[in-house]
């Protein structure tokens, strides 16, 4: 759909009006920057063991990843035993036959490693595999989870109880959902909506998630809690007081339609990303389906300027030299984990449709964000040919106004561009994405003003 949205302007404008919430601060700085690691789930979904884990910790170091700042290591769904729990103690019981070292164990080999280690659960009363889940053991498991040197913890959505689940919907504008079509970034009425002015930080999926924050809080370890909501229950009016990010919209899959359309879902909720609270656009899938380099360096990319989470999610053993270097463009790596600007980039221009047009299939396409390296500038192709893109210096937030020409470098390939005047006019393969480090005010050889 190709729209005009005023009523995403209008939406955007509330948003701004809305006082932010108290973020959750935690100890030693961790949740403060986004996550950088990697996950079984987009790789190996329950077909995962010891071996499998180790060797993508072992992977990690290897192939420069941890020096480039990644350093979770997290296990994700059906890691335990599925028939239920320890009789005598109630806790949950790692798979002897998936993990015969145990969780601790597995968890000590990665931190000889220098990294740290993740485990998954669900605010239900199953996993969204069938495991045994949370609800009602979360201090039990937090207390597990702890004394296991479990670091990170991703809490899922799957098998809410009757009694735990909202009264009203809210809005997720994913295309799989039941309330389409999403004119401009809104949902069908139904008679489940939420009455104008509703508190979503007292539903019960609030509530769920803010019982486990507590009692990840309670244990004598920093664990960083990365909710998994999947955008309900308008999770960006309580997520950066419960968790230190949470999912914005439904799962991910290795595709372009569904990386642009969460890209373009997430580019209108970035006013609530800053330092100790990011919207999660869900794992990467590069080296997974049928993603083009072209559209992989794009995912990338996008996911890093959001400030998402970057959480790999393929057999690391496996991914081509050509991928590995996406994942570790320090361009992109240090805006993302910048220590003076926590906001992310956001759109500045729209390019194939009007400004502030919501729409799946064609997202934004400049983007720009301030760092301690320059100003980050983006332009995407969402179209599928090739085409020229611009980028004028006079049209891009935070770059001195009334300023002729920049030094400029190329993200991708490293090199300089010079003293670059105006702007860039570049050749953008289908779905690639080119960007530029903007940094000092400059005068081009043999140009006078």
């Amino acid at each position: 759909m190709m729209c005009t949205s005023t009523t995403v302007k209008g939406l955007l404008a509330l948003a701004l009006s809305i006082p932010s919430v108290q973020a959750l601060i935690q100890r030693d700085g961790v949740g403060k920057l986004p996550a950088l690691g990697w996950n079984t789930w987009n790789a190996f979904y329950c077909d995962i063991s010891e071996a499998k884990v180790l060797t993508a910790a072992n992977k990690i170091v290897s192939l420069g990843l941890k020096d480039a700042g990644y350093q979770y290591v997290n296990i994700d769904d059906c890691w335990a035993v599925k028939s239920g729990r320890d009789n005598k103690t109630g806790q949950i019981i790692p798979d002897p036959v998936k993990f015969p070292s145990g969780i601790k164990g597995i968890a000590d080999e990665i931190h000889a490693l220098g990294l740290k280690v993740g485990i998954y659960g669900s605010a239900g009363t199953q996993t969204c595999g069938g495991y045994p889940a949370q609800i009602g053991n979360e201090y039990l498991d937090a207390a597990t989870f702890a004394s296991w040197g479990i670091d990170y913890f991703k809490y899922d959505n799957c098998y809410v109880p009757s009694n735990w689940t909202d009264q009203y919907d809210s809005c997720v504008p994913d295309q799989w959902q039941k309330y389409g079509p999403y004119e401009n970034g809104t949902c069908a009425k139904s008679s489940s909506d939420a009455p104008t002015g509703y508190d979503w930080s007292t539903s019960n999926t609030a509530r769920r998630f803010s019982i486990m924050r507590d009692a990840l809080l309670a244990q004598n370890r920093t664990i960083l809690y990365s909710l998994c909501e999947w955008g309900h229950a308008d999770v960006t009016a309580w997520g950066n007081s419960t968790g230190n990010s949470w999912r914005m919209s439904g799962d991910i899959t290795p595709d372009w339609p569904r990386v642009a359309e969460i890209a373009n879902e997430n580019s209108f909720l970035l006013n609530n990303v800053d330092f100790w609270g990011h919207n999660d656009a869900d794992m990467l899938e590069i080296g997974n389906g049928n993603l083009t380099l072209e559209e992989s360096r794009s995912h990338f990319a996008l996911w890093a300027v959001m400030k998402s989470p970057l959480i790999i999610g393929t057999a690391l053993d496996k991914l081509p030299a050509t991928h590995v270097e996406i994942l570790k463009n320090k361009y992109l790596l240090a805006f993302h984990q910048d220590k003076v600007y926590g906001r992310p980039a956001t759109p500045y221009k729209w390019g194939t449709n009007p400004d502030w047009t919501f729409n799946a299939t064609n997202p934004a396409e400049y983007w720009s964000g301030q760092s301690t390296q320059g100003t980050l500038v983006l332009t995407l192709n969402t179209l599928g040919t090739q085409v020229q893109r611009e980028i004028v210096w006079s049209e891009v937030p935070h770059l001195e106004k009334g300023v002729e020409a920049f030094q400029v470098t190329d993200i991708w390939s490293g090199k300089s561009l010079g003293c670059v005047r105006r702007g860039i006019k570049t050749l953008v393969k289908s779905h690639d994405i080119a960007g530029y480090i903007v940094g000092k005010k400059c005068t081009p050889s043999g140009w006078w003003a």
